[in-house]
This record gives C-alpha cells, structure tokens and sequence, in this order.
C-alpha cells in the first residue's frame, strides 16, 4: 500500500504511470513540464504585479527630471486715485424721471350731434363775392394836400408801356396759387350739391372720375374747360357743366399781381346703394 505522501506528479512517477504507453500523446509532455510552467507563471505574475505597485513612484521620479512649464509673473497694477471733488463745483443736477404714460386712443369713436346743432352752410354764391375783400384796394389821395417837390424839377423818365400779362402758369409754379372761396371743403361741397348724375349713367351703372382742367383767369372766372379723361354716359358734360356755373375762385398770385393759372381737378361721380 502506497503512504499519503506520495506525490505522483513527481517526475520519477511519471514513466512507472506511462510504462508501455505512448509518451508522445501530450497528457505526457504537459505532466512533465507542469511544474516548470507554474513556476513561470507564478514568476511572471510577480513580476506584473510588483511594477504595478511601483510604477507611480517611478512615474513621480521621472516627472521631477522633467522641465518645470514656465511660471506666469504676476504684476501688480496701481491704479491712480481721483482727482479731489472741488467744493465750489456744484452737484450736476438730478435726472428728472420721464412722464407718465396717458391712454391715448387711436380710433376715438365719433361724436353723433342732434340734427338742430348740425349747420349746413350753403357755397359761397356770386353776391357774397362782389363784397369779398380780394387783398387789393384803390386808395384816392387828398385833392387839398400841398405839392411838396423834394428833387430837382425836370421832364423825369417817360413812362413805359404796360404790357398785360396773358401768359398762363402752371398752379404749382407760382407764388400764390388760385382757389376756391372758403377753401377746397367748400368747393367738394358746392360739387355734392350742384352735380345731377346723369340718367344714362345711372342706367348703366357708370362709376369713377372724370379728370378736367381749366383757366382761373384774373378776375376769377373758369375757362378753358377741357375734359382730360372722360368717364362716358353723360358725366363728361355733366361735369363741364358744373365747373362752368362754378363761383368766382381767387385768382392765382404772381410777383404781387394776379395770373391766369392752369388748374387740374378730378370729380367723382357714384352711385349710392
């Protein structure tokens, strides 16, 4: 009987356990180099774990060989104090806060009047023309003032020629221009008033502007009436018609005396539902 102790993997029980058998299968060469191997592998384990252990140290050693990175200075800025406050200088003044915001409406609604507070002004007729102050009036002298030569007698220069100015401006180029009297409300109202829309263009649903032009001449009056873009059905004549029973407008001002000006207008003519 064979004791505890001993140890068949040692190498001399190797060939009393592989007699008459085939040495050369691996379980052979794998016995016999086992312990070799461990040996290996235990040395080999060692040897990884003790440079694991010392491998911070080492990397610290290398660290302090290596050039430091260079060192950033530091400099220290004084700054200057301020200049002393003066006394004498006044404090600037204090910042005034902005005013409040009021409501403002953007669209306020209308204001509806009871019928006996609307007055309806009719146009300026012809009559109330006649006593308008146009801005130019004849002053008589004193027949019984005295005669007070201040020059030398003499024939003086002979007096010129007046030639009447028949030219006609343009209304934008001159210094005053012609309108109606009382303004142009006025003269879109007397047009609500006076136009009768004619019955063909009623008939035929004609709607738009029938775009005129005309002469104020010196003294007021329309003429030259020319339609420069016709509408049709009536409303062409209907038009000149009105201009020509138009009042007196004030006539246009040029170097301080009156001028026939050319004048464009449109009127509109529509249809009501």
């Amino acid at each position: 009987m064979f004791g505890s102790k001993i140890d068949l993997l040692k190498t001399e029980w190797l060939d009393v356990v592989f007699a008459n058998k085939n040495k050369k299968y691996g379980a052979y060469e794998l016995r016999r180099e086992s312990s070799s191997i461990t040996t290996r592998a235990l040395l080999m384990a060692s040897a990884v774990f003790v440079l694991l252990f010392i491998a911070p140290k080492i990397l610290s050693v290398i660290k302090g060989k290596l050039p430091e990175d260079e060192v950033v200075k530091q400099v220290e800025v004084v700054v200057a104090p301020p200049p002393p406050v003066n006394p004498e200088t006044p404090p600037p003044p204090p910042v005034e806060p902005p005013p409040p915001k009021q409501d403002q409406v953007k669209f306020p609604p209308p204001i509806v009047k009871p019928d006996n507070e609307v007055i309806d002004k009719e146009p300026v007729q012809i009559e109330d023309l006649k006593k308008a102050d146009p801005g130019q009036k004849t002053v008589a002298g004193d027949p019984d003032a005295d005669i007070v030569i201040a020059g030398p007698v003499g024939d003086g220069p002979k007096q010129a020629a007046v030639v009447e100015d028949t030219k006609v401006y343009d209304f934008v180029s001159i210094e005053t221009q012609p309108g109606f009297p009382g303004g142009m409300d006025k003269f879109y109202a007397y047009l609500k008033k006076a136009v009768r829309y004619p019955a063909m263009a009623q008939e035929n649903n004609i709607q738009g502007k029938v775009f005129l032009s005309f002469v104020v001449e010196k003294n007021g009056d329309l003429t030259d009436i020319k339609v420069e873009r016709k509408l049709g059905g009536g409303t062409d004549e209907e038009a000149i018609r009105v201009l020509k029973a138009s009042p007196r407008w004030t006539p246009g001002i040029q170097n301080g005396k009156p001028v026939r000006v050319k004048y464009n207008i449109p009127i509109s003519f529509t249809l009501s539902n």
